[in-house]
């Protein structure tokens, strides 16, 4: 009898756990929408959410599906990803406090975040020092390798951008940290300032071509590209996301951020603001076929090489890779990949290539880019290659 009431009790437990989920799915998302930007319509603004005016491509699901059976394999591991090391060693370095005129040194920290030194200013992309990329620093994928350098060991930071809204790229906690330490110029695109001020920081939000001066002949411009934004589902496509230029005496930096290749024109658009001396760009969580994320939201190491090339730039720098697992690449996929695409391409092995996290990098000057002849043994030999991997 005492069982029967036991079992009666769960059953209706569990009865009412499902209405209250079904009425959740139903009620919650309209309450996690926000309004982060009200101005006029543009190109990429219909009113109310932003766009790509080159066309709006959406993730799907890889291996077929629902995104909801997406989800589920991947939480529970039994959707065939290859295996990623549980954790990397990264040797810390302690940068310099300033780096003066047009010497330039470069240290990636790891996934999209960059230190940027030259002409007395420090710049971070996209910073991020959260163990876990996702709400609450509870939900979302782990950091595998520790930050290049450490907090306390970053010198005073003078301009951030952020590129888009996504946990990864947009860390609420890492940009309250830096802004109540050093009080820094971040510069985001439409909408993003809405969040970073609700975080308890300021941030200069600019539309596509907008331009914050930050000293005579050094300004930073938002860019396009290709991506999308949201932080709850709901909100989606709410604030705008945009690559960056620093233009400088010596030769522009080119930032991505997170894009997809789109009309791959946007490259061309930013080489327009003057010579490209070193440009960062993603080249993980990228459309890799079979079985792969098939996405229009990021590039992949071979098209990196394309925007690189279109880039005009003399030196660069990848991203977005060996940080936070985000698709369905192995660890070292990407970073080969680039390694065979880039010789297909002609470009010598110090020109683009993959550097490890918390090595300091001395940009060199501005020179027109070279490209040498491609190898066809290379080439040959990097699409077998390709064919094995991950």
């Amino acid at each position: 009898m005492r069982s029967a009431r036991l079992l009666k009790a769960l059953v209706t437990v569990l009865w009412f756990a499902a209405i209250a989920a079904c009425l959740a799915i139903t009620i919650v998302p309209p309450f996690l929408d926000r309004i982060y930007y009200r101005g006029a319509a543009s190109d990429h603004f219909d009113g109310a959410r932003f766009f790509n005016p080159d066309g709006e491509d959406t993730v799907r699901p890889p291996t077929g599906g629902g995104r909801s059976g997406f989800l589920f394999r991947w939480v529970f591991g039994s959707d065939d990803r290859p295996a990623w090391p549980l954790g990397i060693a990264v040797a810390q370095t302690k940068p310099a406090a300033r780096v003066e005129g047009d010497a330039m040194v470069a240290t990636w920290v790891g996934h999209a975040t960059m230190l940027v030194q030259t002409q007395g200013l420090n710049i971070l992309t996209d910073p991020i020092w959260a163990d876990v990329a996702g709400p609450f620093d509870r939900i979302g994928p782990r950091r595998i390798a520790p930050p290049g350098i450490r907090f306390q060991d970053l010198p005073k930071i003078d301009l951030i951008v952020v590129s888009h809204n996504h946990y990864d790229h947009m860390d609420l906690a890492t940009l309250k940290r830096l802004w109540d330490r050093d009080r820094p110029r971040i510069v985001t695109s439409l909408g993003n300032d809405t969040l970073i001020r609700g975080a308890g920081a300021e941030a200069i939000a600019l539309d596509w071509g907008g331009r914050l001066t930050l000293k005579p002949g050094i300004d930073v411009v938002v860019t396009r590209n290709h991506h999308w934004g949201s932080r709850w589902g709901t909100d989606r496509n709410r604030a705008l996301w945009s690559s960056f230029t620093v233009t400088l005496p010596g030769g522009n930096i080119f930032f991505a951020g997170d894009t997809g290749p789109g009309d791959m024109k946007w490259p061309g658009e930013a080489a327009k603001l003057g010579p490209v001396r070193l440009a960062i760009l993603p080249i993980g969580a990228f459309r890799f076929e079979p079985g792969q994320m098939k996405t229009g939201s990021h590039i992949g190491p071979r098209e990196a090489v394309e925007v690189f090339s279109a880039l005009g730039a003399s030196f660069g720098l990848p991203i977005h890779w060996g940080t936070f697992r985000l698709s369905y690449e192995a660890y070292d996929t990407p970073p080969q990949m680039l390694d065979l695409f880039a010789r297909c391409a002609g470009y010598g092995p110090d020109i683009f290539r993959p550097r490890r996290i918390g090595v300091a990098v001395s940009v060199p000057a501005y020179r027109p880019p070279v490209r040498g002849p491609a190898e066809p043994r290379d080439c040959m030999e990097g699409s077998a290659a390709l064919s094995a991997l991950k």
